[in-house]
């Protein structure tokens, strides 16, 4: 076992080198989010009826966009994948002594790493805006397992997608195609009971619909799950673990 996860720690802290080569992609990354919440935001705050009563729509809306924003890195996470195919650094994993499971779950792990870069920038942003965000160490930790867990899920979706499309081109324009229906089929930005009745069915499919539950309850200083957090985190751990055993087995065969 303390093999497995030297193995895998080892894979992770590989894929982040190399964001820490390229400090500029953080920079670029956090342009969407900011521009979300400062002009979606802002108008849409005019709409009554968004969100409950309770809140604010500026409050209901920030834990949307943080697993918005972790979802748009982690659904293109695969073209790294291609990416190593190509320059051969795939073979070289492949040959290693590391469990294809080790190898899968660990850019599952540094896909997390890198949407919590994502998650401080939304936290500031909202704080600005007066959003009433929850800084209990309990709520604070809650919040980075849910990021952490839609991340490692999407970005091992996308990994399956890259092996079987196989080229960048390809992914590109798939990952394109999917993330628009990922997000609006979800609850980030209105209630799922604002949704006509086949968009229910939809986004009760959909993790990150529980993901963004989750986040509103711990995220907010007056958020609560409509789902409860049992079943968010349950349905985040068990869909998690299905991508990775189908990646496990699909892996290999990006080299043939």
């Amino acid at each position: 076992m303390g093999g497995y996860l030297t193995q895998l720690l080892a894979v992770a802290d590989a894929e982040l080198r190399k964001l820490r080569h390229d400090p500029w992609e953080l920079a670029s990354r956090a342009i969407q989010p900011v521009l979300w919440l400062l002009l979606f935001g802002n108008v849409m705050a005019r709409v009554r009826g968004l969100a409950p009563q309770a809140i604010p729509y500026l409050d209901f809306l920030a834990p949307g966009i943080l697993a918005q924003s972790a979802l748009f890195v982690a659904i293109f996470y695969g073209i790294s994948a291609i990416w190593e195919r190509d320059l051969g650094v795939l073979h070289r994993y492949l040959v290693s002594p590391a469990p294809r499971s080790a190898l899968v779950s660990g850019k599952a792990l540094s896909s997390g790493a890198r949407a919590l870069s994502q998650a401080v920038i939304v936290y500031f942003c909202a704080a600005a805006m007066g959003v009433r965000l929850s800084l209990r160490p309990a709520d604070v930790a809650a919040a980075i397992l849910l990021i952490t867990l839609g991340s490692a899920l999407f970005s091992t979706f996308s990994l399956i997608i890259a092996c079987m499309v196989r080229t960048r081109e390809r992914f590109m324009g798939i990952g394109q195609v999917l993330t628009m229906p990922i997000f609006f089929a979800s609850n980030a930005i209105y209630p799922v009971a604002l949704m006509p009745g086949w968009l229910q069915i939809l986004a009760l499919l959909n993790p990150l619909t529980y993901e963004v539950d989750g986040l509103r309850a711990v995220m907010l200083a007056r958020g609560s799950s409509v789902f409860g957090l049992t079943r968010d985190f349950t349905v985040l751990a068990v869909a998690g673990l299905a991508m990775i055993a189908v990646a496990t087995r699909m892996y290999p065969r990006m080299t043939e």
